[in-house]
Formats: C-alpha cells, structure tokens, sequence
C-alpha cells in the first residue's frame, strides 16, 4: 500500500488523526457516486478489475496524506458509451469536495486512470453468462 501514516494534530484538548485508509474510503465513495462510473480497478498489478461493489471501498484508490494535504489517485471503469473527459473532471470535483469537507485536509491533486470500458449486457446475455459459470 503508498499511504504515508498523517502526522498528529494537536489542539487544546488532544491530537486528531485520520488513518490513510479513511481518506482512500471517503475517495472511493466520493468515485462510485459519478455517473457513467462502472466500477473501480485494482490496477494492472491487481489484474481482475472488480464491478461496483461495496466489499473492498478503498479498491483503486490510492493517497498520500500529510498533516494539512492530501494526493489521490483512483483507477476506475467507465460504462461504455460516457464521455471520458466529463467523468473524470466530475470524479476529480467530487472527491477534493468530499475529502476536504469531511476531513479539511487541502486536496492539492486527484489524478483518475481509466484502465478499462464496461459494455452493458443484456438481461438474456446476464443470463446465459451466469448459467455458463454455474454448471
């Protein structure tokens, strides 16, 4: 995992912490909310790109956090047939938005890779595809 442990906060009444992995959750929900977003991919060391799905929230999201900034990289699949562009200057507002007012940690860069397209299938091809893994 590239997540660097956030220095402590201190104020008067203690330190605040937020883990790393708390940052790439609220990111891989903030990603999952665009329209015309299929899924997130684990990248190409992952190798199996995993469909919407709330198992694993984090999956494609990578952060750099320090005590007063944050760097994101997420990995996603479009939908077929969106344009690629819009999505990603969409996730980009998104997840700078949601990670500074949950957090107010500056975002200083969301970097968004695409790694694959996601054509829709239809319900007797969902079908055929379920019957042929299930024998």
């Amino acid at each position: 995992m590239s997540t660097l442990a956030a220095d402590y906060e201190r104020t008067d009444m203690g330190t605040i912490q937020i883990a790393p992995e708390v940052i790439e959750i609220i990111a891989g929900l903030a990603t999952i909310e665009v329209q015309g977003v299929a899924g997130m991919s684990g990248g190409f060391a992952g190798g199996i790109a995993e469909l919407l799905g709330r198992k694993n929230l984090s999956k494609g999201v990578k952060v750099e956090v320090g005590q007063r900034e944050a760097a994101v990289d997420v990995s996603i699949i479009v939908e077929y047939g969106n344009r690629i562009p819009e999505i990603a200057s969409d996730i980009q507002r998104n997840v700078k938005r949601a990670i500074e007012t949950m957090t107010g940690l500056h975002v200083v860069e969301v970097n968004v890779h695409i790694h694959d397209v996601h054509f829709k299938l239809t319900e007797k091809q969902e079908l055929e595809e379920a019957q042929l893994r299930v024998k």
